[in-house]
């Protein structure tokens, strides 16, 4: 399971011209699901996440998590994170799951996200989506599970 993390100012995603997802200040994730990846894998990684010091406090120091700073989350599958792009000019994706493995991996890892109380949206599984983050900072933060 991979995780892109963006502490952004604002997040918004749309799907065929349509919001489907927006928050002000707090994290857009830009989630990954491989083959070996499971539910367990999904808990630590939402662990890992809610609690991640990427916040500023008063002396601008990084001291603050999410749960700290209050802020909203948007998650976006996005299995171009598997991208294998050492041999030849086209990246291959044989290393991300399956719809069928991503899709209820990804729901469930919003859904950890949720019941630590952080107000969490999606984009939409499969979809083309435009993402739109205003990236604060900027903090951009790779964490793999």
């Amino acid at each position: 399971m991979r995780a892109l993390i963006q502490r952004v100012r604002s997040g918004k995603v749309s799907v065929e011209g349509q919001t489907v997802a927006e928050i002000g200040r707090g994290l857009v994730i830009l989630l990954g699901i491989g083959h070996s990846d499971n539910e367990e894998k999904a808990r630590i990684l939402a662990d890992k996440i809610t609690t991640l010091r990427i916040f500023e406090d008063k002396e601008g120091k990084f001291n603050k998590s999410i749960l700290d700073e209050g802020g909203a989350i948007i998650v976006v599958s996005q299995f171009t994170l598997y991208a294998d792009a050492r041999n030849g000019r086209r990246p291959s994706f044989t290393d991300a799951a399956s719809p069928e493995i991503a899709a209820p991996l990804v729901e469930k890892f919003t859904e950890l996200l949720r019941d630590r109380g952080i107000s969490t949206q999606t984009g939409v599984f499969g979809a083309s989506m435009l993402v739109e983050i205003i990236n604060d900072g900027p903090v951009t933060i790779w964490l793999e599970k």
